[in-house]
């Protein structure tokens, strides 16, 4: 079995930092945002995709190098204060299947996450939504890493924490466990996360061990 991890809010507590910091750039560029909606449209998502959403609800086109506004911002935000999810280093090494990541966001913040929060030793193989044509919700990016690994999406368990993650983990032919523990999920997540597919789901990281070995 090939265990599949999410980074931002499943390995790192990163995506009330991230909210917050597109919520201020794009206020800045006289699109007002809060960092809760930020959260509730586009938690999961990749910049990419963030981009042409915002472009087609205002008619606008953002500048060119937003993107690298936003990283600048939010890669100096997570050298102070990005932290790992608590318990999840311990629980990764608690685990004998072979692993790896595959999230939305670019390389370079994947591995400043996994390099301040001390998990980068954790993880030989990292995948990037930028490796594919779509992000998630589609299967792309799990599949890719599915295949790159050697693996079957049937032979694959995903650790999802975004209704868009558990999406595409369902559309790959995948099974997946929600993960309701960031910072940003709301009392309503475990429901919301079990509406779009997750058949289980837990808050905290010490009942990831037991919740894999009933997959196995």
């Amino acid at each position: 079995m090939l265990l599949i991890f999410d980074c931002d809010g499943v390995l790192v507590d990163s995506e009330p930092l991230a909210c917050q910091v597109d919520a201020e750039v794009l206020t800045a560029l006289g699109l007002p945002y809060t960092a809760d909606e930020i959260t509730r449209q586009f938690v999961g998502k990749s910049m990419r995709d963030m981009i042409g959403r915002i472009e087609a609800d205002h008619g606008c086109t953002l500048p060119d190098d937003f993107a690298e506004r936003v990283n600048s911002a939010l890669f100096a935000r997570f050298e102070t204060d990005l932290k790992p999810i608590a318990g999840v280093g311990e629980a990764i090494r608690s685990l004998p299947h072979p692993r790896c990541v595959a999230s939305s966001s670019v390389p370079e913040r994947i591995a400043l996450s996994l390099r301040v929060t001390g998990l980068a030793d954790l993880f030989g193989n990292v995948f990037s939504a930028t490796q594919v044509a779509r992000g998630k919700p589609a299967p792309d990016l799990f599949l890719f890493a599915a295949q790159k690994m050697g693996a079957l999406p049937e032979e694959c368990l995903v650790i999802e924490d975004s209704p868009a993650g558990v999406q595409a983990a369902i559309a790959a032919g995948m099974r997946v466990i929600g993960f309701t523990g960031g910072g940003h999920c709301s009392p309503g997540h475990a429901e919301q996360l079990r509406q779009t597919g997750a058949p289980v789901t837990i808050s905290k990281m010490a009942d990831l061990a037991i919740t894999v070995q009933a997959y196995a």
